[in-house]
């Protein structure tokens, strides 16, 4: 894998990963939903699951260099 598209893959994959976690931490301390409509705790886990397949995926990304 080239250097540059590894590198790219792996920050959007490591920020966004990032945002969504600390995005659903806020939204559970503050008792407020994660997703509107949907079960609390199944949209909190949902959401937890993606963000750190997330970044396992910008980590694998970034050890490819």
């Amino acid at each position: 894998m080239e250097s540059g598209p590894a590198i790219f893959a792996g920050l959007v994959f490591c920020l966004f990963g990032g945002g969504l976690l600390a995005w659903t931490v806020t939204r559970v301390r503050r008792r407020h939903p994660v997703a509107q409509d949907v079960n609390p705790v199944a949209s909190a886990g949902v959401a937890s699951l993606v963000s750190l397949i997330s970044l396992v995926l910008g980590a694998w990304c970034l050890t490819r260099l």
